[in-house]
């Protein structure tokens, strides 16, 4: 599997980019705006309407920001470009040894005090040898208190870094973290024992995105005994240790309940709402791959299921006007196989465009030319695939970060009306991570439940009733069920 953090060792991202390209496409314009209008359901906006995400502090804020007011111009001018580190592996230290080393008393003691408040990270310090380290450390200096303080900080390692879920609770997770890699445990030991600052040797393995910090403060201010709701809180908090700490300085990033889609650029977040799998085999699984590039008008070759299953071949080979009018044209081989594909156009049922994304399960993100269900409260509604809306927006903005196109190239190939294909440079390809989390904030900063459409909240809140799992596997060892996407309408 092609996954984001595996394939990107260093990404240097030049943020001024945006401030360029994005401010390109508004201008241009009527050719644009009458190749939307021309598509079914309600016309698009081209660039994104200069609307960041507002923070749950924000939202209490009656003026409006400056940078809402801005034109693009003046808004991305506060962006700053600097090169961004990501991914690192190669931090290990070969020859540090996890065992190896005393354990000082007040280090111990430091190590005691953080179990102790580990409750406030939605951990459990009864996953811990809590009571024996205090009673190793009243005994004072031995193997034992080395031995029993090194095992309980090698598990906090784990719990944050990694999550405390075991994998076979994370229902179709497919995303592989690569913290392990960057902060290796014998490191994290070594610095700890040496510095004695326990504290802050953990707390930099803690999630650093905003959502944590609002679950985080949420679990704070519930009562201990509305025992459902803390829980819920817990489950959504561990499900952000499951994501590489870094998701990169810009990335998209989609929660599958809440039907939506943010692409964070720095400090600017934009949102599409989308439509998701439906439940069952259609559902959306979790994944974390490379945009590697984006397909303007693409075409749709019809799954044999369709072409065969739903008598599509026949009905297009028989009937040419009403083909033409679909946009569908079919051959049929010397064997009798029948093959459809949909061409570029307006009735296209992948839309105006497609991103790029490798990856075994065949999701991707696409438009769609039936606009109107993004009206719908509840979205579940594709094969599995993602339906964006303002996806044509969306596409230009992805080409023009990835240096695929210049503003210019691409307007010209979205006003084209021909199938089209641009790659992202390799080290400007974008991070895209499709979640679930059933508790976070929405788009207007609020923190707020959503509803578990595909029930997989059961497993992650059972298993926190579980003793703590050793020795967890990183894998997942669901099936990997190959979408084969139906992007009709309701389809």
């Amino acid at each position: 599997m092609a996954k984001a953090q595996s394939r990107v060792r260093r990404q240097t991202i030049t943020l001024s980019a945006l401030a360029l390209g994005l401010a390109c496409g508004v201008m241009v314009s009527s050719n644009i705006a009458a190749a939307q209008d021309s598509a079914p359901g309600d016309p698009e906006p081209l660039l994104p309407e200069f609307e960041p995400e507002r923070t749950p502090q924000q939202s209490q804020e009656a003026p409006p920001s400056k940078d809402a007011e801005a034109g693009f111009d003046d808004a991305f001018e506060v962006w700053v470009s600097k090169p961004v580190d990501q991914f690192d592996t190669d931090l290990a230290d070969p020859a540090a040894d996890p065992a190896a080393g005393p354990w000082t008393i007040a280090a111990a003691q430091a190590l005691i005090a953080y179990i102790e408040g580990i409750g406030a990270e939605g951990l459990d310090p009864a996953d811990y040898d809590l009571q024996a380290l205090k009673v190793s450390v009243a005994s004072g200096p031995s193997a034992e208190l080395d031995a029993l303080a090194t095992k309980n900080f090698t598990w906090l390692v784990e719990d944050i870094r990694d999550g405390r879920t075991p994998m076979e609770a994370r229902e179709q997770w497919f995303v592989e973290d690569p913290d392990r890699n960057i902060y290796h445990t014998a490191n994290l030991l070594a610095e700890a024992r040496s510095t004695g600052e326990i504290a802050r040797v953990l707390d930099g393995l803690h999630p650093v995105h905003a959502d944590y910090a609002a679950l985080r403060e949420e679990l704070a201010a519930t009562p201990a005994d509305d025992i459902a709701k803390r829980k819920l809180i817990r489950a959504n908090m561990d499900r952000w240790r499951w994501l590489a700490r870094d998701l990169g300085t810009i990335h998209l990033i989609t929660n599958v309940p809440e039907y939506q889609l943010r692409l964070r650029a720095g400090a600017k977040t934009f949102t599409y709402k989308t439509i998701v799998g439906k439940p069952g085999r259609s559902a959306t699984p979790q994944l974390a791959e490379m945009v590697s590039g984006v397909v303007f008008n693409p075409t749709w070759t019809v799954p044999q299921s369709i072409v065969k299953g739903e008598g599509l071949g026949e009905r297009v080979l028989s009937n040419p006007a009403w083909a033409k009018q679909k946009g569908y044209k079919a051959t049929r081989g010397e064997n009798g196989w029948i093959t459809v594909v949909q061409q570029p156009g307006p009735t296209n049922s992948l839309g105006r465009m497609k991103l790029e994304m490798p990856n075994p399960h065949a999701i991707f993100f696409h438009d769609t030319p039936s606009r109107g269900l993004f009206s719908k409260e509840a979205r579940a509604l594709s094969h599995g695939c993602i339906r964006t809306e303002k996806a044509l927006q969306l596409a230009m903005t992805v080409a023009i970060l990835g240096k695929a196109a210049s503003k210019d190239e691409v307007v010209k190939i979205a006003t084209s009306g021909k199938y089209t294909k641009v790659f992202l440079e390799e080290d400007r390809q974008i991070p895209a991570y499709i979640t679930y989390f059933t508790m976070g904030t929405d788009t207007a900063g609020n923190l707020v439940t959503f509803e578990d459409i595909y029930d997989r909240d059961a497993p992650v809140l059972a298993s926190l009733d579980e003793p703590r799992k050793a020795n967890r596997s990183t894998v997942s060892d669901d099936e990997v069920i190959v979408i084969e996407n139906d992007p009709r309408a309701g389809g």
